[in-house]
């Protein structure tokens, strides 16, 4: 990427002028760029405190970071909703890891997305900006190039994506509410989360979709999007999901909700704004078979 410099700028440091040159990009991952000499200006290695003074010339060669380079390309098959040359939405099948970690450095993914699209090497986390557990299903955007992904993950920090799910909860919900209490990690067992007084804020809202005899299907809309949020929100209020063996009843009388063997939750709805046309976009899919067969013999 060669840029000029725009006279307005002139005055500047360097590196404060980069953020407005290449608003695209974090300031961190320029600053970045710019330590490892991947930013020039007039063809010349800068320091981040020099002046400018308009009219210069700014080179850009884009780097990957490594970790988005660590894994490999595997073909696994993907249900691909949307796609452009700007992202991509997916439909993730539960059971499915989104990104390699400890004990699941492979069949991630991550790793289907690369087969799918290699030139998603080139992006961090390969275009990755947020997460479903293993064991939920639903939508999921995927960024294609740096400038979606920077877009997308300022669309995430400022609350203004659209994230609908369908959680079928042990017994008799409320009609609606939110539960707005603070989620962080559990004092007592650090692999799981909870309610804790200096946890990070957290809001979801929720409606009742269907009643059943001992259990409840919700609509449940996220504010923030903390670790497990749905899943402690809804223990926390007494009414944790079916099929959950993290936060779910230990004993649960229904025999067709005790055998459930995941969380009963899925990500129907995505929106947002779509960070080439600026448009709104959205997108929902349906209940994915196994819930679909459970709350059917539910009735």
């Amino acid at each position: 990427m060669l840029r000029r410099v725009p006279a307005e700028l002139a005055g500047l440091r360097f590196d404060q002028a980069l953020a407005g040159m290449f608003p695209e990009h974090s300031r961190s991952r320029l600053q970045a760029w710019l330590r490892s000499g991947r930013i020039r200006l007039n063809d010349e290695a800068a320091e981040a405190k020099r002046k400018i003074w308009g009219g210069e010339h700014v080179s850009v060669a884009p780097e990957a970071e490594p970790a988005a380079l660590a894994a490999r390309a595997e073909a696994i098959s993907l249900d691909i909703v949307h796609e452009d040359r700007h992202l991509l939405v997916v439909n993730k099948a539960a059971g499915m890891v989104v990104h390699p970690g400890s004990g699941n450095w492979r069949g991630t993914m991550l790793n289907a997305l690369l087969h799918h699209a290699p030139a998603l090497e080139a992006v961090p986390r390969a275009g990755i900006v947020h997460r479903l557990d293993k064991e939920t299903s639903g939508l999921l955007v995927v960024a294609k190039t740096l400038e979606a992904q920077t877009d997308l993950v300022r669309q995430l920090a400022a609350r203004t994506v659209k994230r609908d799910y369908l959680a079928l909860v042990h017994g008799f919900a409320p009609a609606q509410g939110t539960v707005e209490a603070p989620v962080g990690r559990d004092p007592r067992e650090r692999t799981r989360m909870a309610v804790v007084e200096r946890g990070r804020p957290a809001r979801t809202h929720f409606r009742v979709l269907r009643r059943f005899a001992a259990a409840t299907l919700l609509e449940c809309s996220l504010d923030t999007g903390r670790t497990h949020q749905i899943r402690v929100h809804m223990q926390s209020i007494g009414h944790p999901l079916v099929g959950d063996q993290v936060y779910g009843l230990r004993r649960c009388k229904d025999k067709l909700l005790e055998a459930f063997p995941r969380q009963a939750l899925h990500a129907a709805k995505l929106g947002l704004v779509h960070p080439s046309s600026g448009k709104p976009r959205e997108w929902s899919v349906a209940m994915p078979a196994d819930m679909d067969q459970l709350v059917g013999a539910l009735i």
